[in-house]
């Protein structure tokens, strides 16, 4: 096997763990928490942690297909933290604050004007 092989392996086997992990803890987190058998049932928290797991795992995919590491994080910060928010608005009967939504999302836009002006300077050079 190739060193790039090897490398591109690991990297997939590494988002792999982090996405399925994410995607159960998201959208089942009752059932993920009885897995884990770590911390008392706590369904906002256990939304968040999923985010943020498939925002990793999203970005390891990311690194296998661009090469500009800004663009690499800047597609993973969104990812984890779109979800974050998406977390946020689905879970307000249970708690936070009426300015958690908006103050994220506005950072999920940022990152994305970013995004689309980093690929205009990559396509102007």
């Amino acid at each position: 096997m190739t060193r790039k092989a090897l490398m591109t392996t690991a990297v997939l086997l590494c988002a792999a763990s982090m996405l399925v992990f994410g995607f159960w803890a998201y959208f089942a987190p009752e059932s993920f928490i009885d897995f884990v058998d770590y911390y008392p049932y706590n369904e906002h928290l256990t939304h968040d942690a999923g985010a943020f797991q498939i925002g990793i795992g999203a970005t390891l995919l990311f690194g296998l297909v661009w090469k500009d590491t800004t663009l690499v994080v800047l597609a993973g910060f969104v990812v984890a933290s779109g979800l974050h928010t998406l977390s946020h608005y689905l879970d307000r009967h249970i708690g936070g604050h009426s300015s958690d939504v908006p103050t994220l999302g506005v950072f999920v836009l940022v990152a994305l004007i970013a995004i689309v002006a980093r690929i205009r300077m990559r396509r102007a050079a």
